[in-house]
């Protein structure tokens, strides 16, 4: 095993955000009133990770519980459809030290599903394993039956020089695994991370080529066999784009965006051509390059800072507020009910 086989997911965990306090660009228009909608009071509630623990609250910030004393969580979790448990990813590490003296240490992953009755029960050590490979993280909680996330394929392989991230589904009690492309064995330099998926199939992801993340790429239902070329054209045309999601009626994609001219928090059409503003980072701090989550009315976005804050805003960028923080909280995502 060489030294190097994890440059490509240290390169992908790094912080890529940058401050972004520049004015605005002429071009980052914010979404007009007509075109958001009726926008009520947020509703639901918001999952989040402190100090690598789970923790729930109320849409307002009120109520908030540990649900699961993870010690390790990693990343953003995702909420069952039915409100009553949470998905999240723990992260590990693994070294290894060859006969020649080669190896390292690399991070390692796997998913995992706290339940809200059991925290509720005083028993929030409990947890169940979604996934037993090292290499899946990032769930996306679609449907009932359906998770989406990526993972490295080669995470179990000691002698493995690089990775093989795939976007992967499996059923939420762990069965039903399956790759999204059928040449998944056969990965070259180009793949795909952080993918979310609307209720109709379609996936939003960010696509890299060797360790050069070229921008996001929406990947039409009945159609992930497209050739990578042709994904990696339509990545080109959003350079600079990370962390999708869609929102819960399909209707945008929220993502953050890393450049220093136009930085910030924006949602955009599923076609990713119309783009509006919601909101750069505050004043002294920065925007998590984790993906924001939407409340159930897709009406409202939640997101994280740097100083470990939480936001809620709604998606023409008025109502701002902070729920937490500064601390030591990130990763919010929103329930589905």
């Amino acid at each position: 095993m060489r030294s190097n086989r994890r440059i490509v997911p240290a390169f992908v965990a790094a912080v890529v955000a940058l401050m972004l306090v520049a004015p605005l660009a002429e071009s980052a228009e914010t979404l007009p009133a007509a075109k958001a909608g009726t926008i009520g009071q947020p509703t639901g509630r918001i999952a989040f990770v402190r100090d690598k623990d789970i923790w729930v609250m109320n849409a307002d910030g009120q109520n908030q519980d540990k649900i699961c004393a993870a010690g390790n969580a990693d990343g953003r979790p995702s909420w069952s459809p039915d409100g009553k448990r949470v998905m999240f990813t723990r992260s590990g590490t693994v070294e290894l030290k060859g006969p020649d003296f080669m190896g390292g240490v690399h991070k390692v992953y796997d998913l995992f599903i706290a339940s809200l009755d059991s925290a509720y029960a005083n028993k929030d050590y409990w947890w169940r394993r979604a996934t037993n490979d090292l290499g899946s993280r990032d769930p996306d909680w679609v449907s009932p039956d359906k998770v989406v996330f990526y993972k490295d394929i080669n995470a179990n392989d000691a002698n493995a020089v690089t990775p093989n991230y795939q976007i992967c589904t499996i059923e939420p009690e762990g069965g039903g695994f399956k790759p999204l492309r059928k040449d998944w064995a056969n990965p070259g330099e180009q793949f795909m991370i952080a993918p979310s998926m609307n209720a109709n199939g379609d996936i939003v992801c960010e696509y890299f080529e060797k360790v050069q993340r070229l921008g996001l790429a929406v990947i039409p239902a009945g159609r992930y066999m497209m050739p990578l070329d042709s994904i990696a054209e339509r990545a080109k045309l959003n350079a600079g784009l990370v962390a999708p999601a869609w929102s819960p009626d399909g209707k945008w994609i929220a993502y953050i965006n890393n450049k220093m001219d136009d930085g910030g928090l924006y949602i955009a059409t599923p076609d990713l051509k119309q783009k509006y503003l919601v909101t750069k980072a505050p004043v002294g701090t920065y925007l998590y390059p984790i993906r924001p989550s939407f409340s159930p009315d897709s009406k409202w976005l939640t997101f994280s800072t740097q100083d470990g804050s939480i936001w809620i805003i709604d998606i023409t960028g008025s109502g701002a507020r902070r729920l937490t923080g500064p601390g030591m909280d990130s990763s919010p995502a929103w329930s589905k009910q």
